[in-house]
């Protein structure tokens, strides 16, 4: 099971939200590449970043600073916010971005993620699904929508998406433990690799993820934190 750590950046800047709500910010370091660093220092072979303005505004607002990441360190970046055309992920992956996250465009414009999956290859592209009582949230979290996470899956799967991450909004950023059954009935979709966020406190919480047999998990607060060590982490799950 993958660990991958998050880094949020909003106004060039490392912060967590609180279950999605940019009014609950705690910001934790004013230097992302040093965070990225850290993070790569403790083993993380993978990191995941999420442009928090641009998801709101809807083309990314904080490219230079990622720039300067995928610039200093070697692991492996993974990148969504704000990735809502063909040439917003063509300019990332030219970046040195190795996958790009398409969160909101996969329920407002589900012909472009068909498109980048036939494009960029279907192992460059992943879809965010993000959910508030099993229902998709978009544009940051700050809206929602009627689709069912299980049928956004379900459907993006069959336009050639191979990866997605799942963050139970309602969890995020709480530590109180991921939303184990959500997790598990997006399981049981064949045929898609599942990395899960939101929630994750402690390493039992980890223990508990990877009896569903999800490709990879996310940590943010927790590691902020220090709820959760990285380095013991991937000692006990993998990279």
């Amino acid at each position: 099971m993958e660990i991958i750590p998050a880094i949020d950046i909003r106004d060039g800047k490392v912060v967590r939200l609180y279950q999605g709500d940019y009014a609950r910010e705690t910001v934790y370091d004013d230097d992302p590449v040093a965070v990225a660093l850290r993070w790569q220092q403790e083993g993380a072979s993978r990191i995941h970043i999420v442009d928090l303005d641009g998801a709101r505004s809807g083309q990314p607002e904080n490219l230079d600073v990622i720039k300067d990441i995928l610039d200093k360190i070697q692991a492996s970046v993974q990148v969504g916010g704000g990735v809502r055309s063909l040439e917003t992920a063509e300019r990332l992956l030219d970046a040195g971005v190795s996958r790009v996250v398409f969160g909101t465009a996969a329920v407002r414009d589900p012909e472009l993620v068909a498109e980048a999956c036939a494009t960029l290859g279907g192992d460059a592209v992943i879809v965010g699904v993000d959910a508030r009582d099993g229902m998709v949230a978009v544009q940051g979290w700050t809206e929602g929508t009627s689709m069912k996470t299980e049928a956004l899956v379900r459907a993006m799967a069959r336009s050639g998406v191979r990866r997605f991450i799942f963050t139970d909004v309602s969890t995020d950023g709480t530590l109180s433990g991921p939303n184990l059954a959500a997790v598990a009935a997006l399981m049981k979709v064949g045929g898609v690799h599942i990395i899960a966020a939101g929630g994750i406190g402690s390493l039992e919480d980890l223990q508990r993820l990877a009896h569903t047999g999800v490709e990879g998990v996310m940590l943010g607060r927790a590691l902020y934190t220090g709820a959760v060590s990285l380095q013991e982490a991937i000692a006990r799950f993998g990279g």
